[in-house]
């Protein structure tokens, strides 16, 4: 059985502002991620977000910067894409991992 992606429609919205060369890498490793399974993409496409359980990130680069989109998986496979941000730093802002973490719960709890 394969995978479903569910998107917040913040980050549906925020897709649309990125450059298109890094929106389709985004696109393909989700694609990536309904094919395969979660458990079987691993980087550079993905990564498990440090000290945060449930939380992963998709990490695209292109020629105009690196995108960071993170998502978690729900029951009845479903992974859900919850917020995405174009990185400038070498460090994730905690800012962009909270705002991710507040739409987890916001999946996870009602």
């Amino acid at each position: 059985m394969m995978w479903v992606v569910q998107y917040d429609e913040r980050l549906e919205e925020w897709l649309e502002t990125i450059p298109a060369d890094i929106k389709a890498k985004v696109l393909r490793i989700v694609d990536m991620l309904i094919m395969f399974g979660p458990h079987h993409v691993r980087e550079p496409y993905v990564k498990h977000v440090e000290g945060q359980r449930k939380l992963f990130e998709i990490r695209a680069k292109g020629k105009d910067g690196i995108a960071r989109v993170f998502y978690c998986t729900i029951s009845g496979q479903r992974i859900v894409l919850l917020h995405g941000f174009m990185k400038k730093t070498v460090e994730t802002p905690k800012r962009e991992i909270d705002i991710a973490i507040k739409r987890m719960q916001e999946v996870t709890h009602g």
